[in-house]
């Protein structure tokens, strides 16, 4: 069975040796002919490959490990198409869907431990179901009745930030926190490759470097920035900017959840022997649009979306459990089911959501209220009180 307390032993440390020096992207955001670069476990065919250096950090994996983490990849897939449709029909007011890249967010979710931290963008829905979220806390905040999501403390996961980039540098923060504490936790940053462009980013990853925090900045470069391609703002794989910073990068297939849970395992475990932080470019594509406002046919190329179908990571796990015979279709369909379930929990949980009071705004913006918050909340309810005479 999976288990997050893996050690291999010492982390590679030189971005050379990890593979980070490749072709860039082409300008219709495929990935480059030459793939030779990308840690690989598992091929688009379900092919299980042999790679020495990768392998142990998932010799645990047995089949009932692998089929979890498929279920978990099912799941995900499934929920972020009912939250799309409840989008649709009015019922939220914005979803980021993460469709194609549920190996990147699962992969590196499972490697993490029940005392490790997570600052996400607001795309690691996936990730955060992994830590614990329920199917209503994934949408109160697109449904717009509450500012977050969730209680961070209760996933050990901050809710997701809409500043890009941003979360880099809170990452940062709670991992300068923990080696100050001396704590053995280590933090993941996930960000998308538009984020690189960000100084926040940048300055995030200069001050890890700078004092050693047990961080991994963790890009998922889904191809696109909204709708320009990732090569318009790096004429180089993401990956390679580590050695700038005096850390270690390394690519990985986006796609293939073991590779992805192998180079993340050893990137955590880095941070937690105290030797810093490491930056994973985890090569994915982005099937869908950037958030339900964006019409991705305007930019993207069809070709290049059947070529990633191609590369599917739900389909390559299936294929390998069952040619392993962990699998067959009575085992797909109660997978399927489990799945379903938790989308309708999610309907259900949304419709269940009301308004919150208007005065509420006021109430956690300050430790200790102000005189000018309360003078603004006096405001507010006395233009309530207007709006509601005028109604009668």
């Amino acid at each position: 069975m999976l288990r997050s307390d893996v050690s291999a032993g010492p982390a590679r440390t030189s971005p050379h040796d990890h593979g980070a020096a490749a072709p860039t992207a082409t300008r219709d955001g495929d990935v480059p002919s030459d793939e030779g670069d990308l840690v690989r476990l598992l091929t688009p065919a379900g092919t299980r490959l042999d790679r020495p250096e990768h392998d142990p950090w998932v010799a645990d994996v047995d089949d009932d490990a692998l089929l979890a983490l498929y279920e978990d990849m099912v799941v995900v897939r499934r929920f972020d198409t009912e939250a799309v449709a409840l989008q649709r029909q009015g019922q939220l007011g914005l979803w980021p869907p993460l469709n194609g890249q549920e190996a990147a967010q699962v992969g590196s979710a499972r490697a993490l431990r029940a005392n490790d931290f997570v600052f996400g963008s607001y795309r690691e829905n996936g990730v955060a179901y992994c830590r614990g979220a329920t199917p209503t806390d994934l949408v109160r905040v697109w449904r717009g009745t509450t500012q977050s999501g969730w209680d961070p403390r209760d996933l050990n996961m901050a809710t997701p930030q809409i500043v890009v980039g941003a979360q880099a540098l809170h990452a940062t923060g709670y991992a300068l926190g923990c080696r100050l504490d001396g704590v053995d936790s280590a933090v993941v940053a996930y960000f998308g490759d538009g984020a690189t462009s960000q100084g926040d980013v940048h300055e995030a990853m200069v001050f890890a470097a700078s004092g050693g925090a047990p961080v991994v900045f963790f890009c998922q470069n889904n191809q696109w920035a909204i709708s320009e391609p990732v090569d318009l703002q790096t004429r180089t794989p993401i990956a390679t900017r580590a050695a700038g910073y005096g850390f270690p990068g390394v690519r990985v297939d986006g796609n293939d959840v073991l590779a992805v849970l192998a180079v993340t395992r050893a990137a955590l475990d880095r941070a937690r022997r105290g030797e810093g932080p490491t930056l994973v470019e985890a090569v994915t594509y982005r099937m869908g649009p950037h958030t339900t406002s964006d019409d991705p046919t305007r930019y993207a190329d069809p070709a290049v979306r059947e070529h990633w179908t191609a590369r599917d990571p739900v389909t390559r796990v299936e294929r390998l459990l069952r040619a392993r015979g962990a699998l067959d279709d009575e085992g797909a369909r109660a997978v399927a089911g489990r799945a379903d379930a938790f989308a309708q929990a999610m309907r259900d949980g949304c419709y269940a959501l009301t308004p919150p009071p208007s005065d509420t705004l006021f109430d956690h913006v300050l430790v200790e209220p102000t005189a000018w918050l309360e003078r603004q909340r006096r405001e507010h309810a006395a233009y309530r009180a207007m709006l509601e005479g005028d109604a009668s």
